[in-house]
């Protein structure tokens, strides 16, 4: 997994924490704190596709 992956996972979890903290607390900040989640986590899945894709676009095997 390449290392900026793991970064924006670890921004993806934080969010939801955040979310999670925001909501108990009656605050609906916690809504920015979602929408901060659902971008990382986009951002995660499209760099670990993208890390296990050769980069010429040829297939190996």
């Amino acid at each position: 997994m390449p290392r900026i992956a793991l970064y924006t996972l670890t921004v993806c979890l934080l969010a939801v924490a955040a979310a999670v903290v925001s909501f108990v607390q009656g605050s609906w900040l916690g809504i920015v704190w979602v929408l901060l989640a659902g971008l990382s986590s986009n951002m995660t899945w499209y760099y670990v596709k993208r890390g296990k894709t050769p980069r010429n676009g040829s297939v190996t095997s």
